[in-house]
């Protein structure tokens, strides 16, 4: 049988730049900004998605990870092209990132992958 080997990654924090957003926040701040762009009201936004509107409301809040067919759902709602909403995400993220250098990140031990 095989060796298990331990997977440990360490994370040194970058003193010059604030962490990556996680991708449901940014997910939900544009969601959000859409919709109040356009004037709608969350519940009217849940009703044509058919979700709750508590639901929606923990979406735009960062709070739930939404599933694809949930996106699709809110994203036909507002009337927007997911490809669209997707571009802009990655924009704000460009954005908050500033004129730093990217940064790459690459495993620094074992990689797992599923099969």
């Amino acid at each position: 049988m095989a060796d298990i080997l331990p997977f440990h990654q360490k994370r040194t924090p970058m003193p010059d730049r604030e962490p990556e957003p996680l991708w449901r926040e940014v997910l939900g701040r544009s969601l959000r900004a859409t919709r109040e762009e356009q004037g709608g009201r969350l519940v009217d936004i849940a009703e044509r998605a058919g979700i709750s509107p508590q639901y929606l409301s923990e979406i735009e809040r960062g709070r739930k990870e939404p599933s694809s067919e949930m996106i699709a759902a809110v994203t036909g709602a507002l009337g927007v092209d997911l490809a669209d909403l997707l571009a802009g995400i990655a924009g704000d993220v460009r954005q908050r990132r500033g004129a730093g250098p990217a940064v790459v990140r690459r495993p620094a031990g074992p990689v797992l992958m599923a099969a």
